[in-house]
């Protein structure tokens, strides 16, 4: 089930390309707030969001179809809905599930904006290794304390 349901997402997703919901999830979704942290944390460097990239003067990022965090998403969701888990845990896990995406996926891309402007030979390594491990880990980790969290409550009495 799990596959199944991680594949259809993913397919659902690449079938919109191009479209308002997709320019919706990665500029409003991701970028507006990446560029919102950005310029709150270093007001100094003028960080903005223009079209599809994170802006500054010295270097910025572009922000394409797979940078937004769906396929994180999509794995925890799939974990989620493949589960034995009661529909109330079940749901309460998707929806603080979103959240905890959202706010891993834009450390990562406030880690990257930052490692560009610093010191650009780090860029690549976290870009393509550390960055996708460590959000595949903290989802890893939050679907498991959702499961363990579950498995301690006791079961309703008839």
């Amino acid at each position: 089930m799990f596959v199944g349901v991680f594949a259809a997402l993913q397919i659902g997703w690449q079938s919109v390309q191009g479209s308002a919901l997709e320019r919706f999830v990665i500029h409003d979704a991701t970028l507006v707030p990446a560029a919102f942290a950005a310029s709150h944390l270093t007001p100094s460097i003028g960080a903005h969001a223009e079209g599809s990239r994170l802006m500054a003067p010295g270097g910025g990022l572009n922000i394409l179809n797979g940078c937004e965090g769906m396929d994180a998403l999509f794995l925890l969701l799939a974990a989620f809905l493949a589960a034995p888990l009661s529909w109330r845990s079940r749901l309460s896990g998707i929806a603080l599930g979103i959240v905890v995406v959202f706010l891993v996926n834009q450390s990562r891309i406030l880690v990257l904006f930052y490692a560009f402007r610093i010191d650009r030979h780090w860029f690549d390594p976290l870009h393509a290794f550390v960055t996708p491990i460590a959000v595949v880990l903290v989802i890893c980790a939050y679907f498991y304390v959702c499961l363990a969290r579950a498995a301690k409550r006791p079961a309703p009495s008839p």
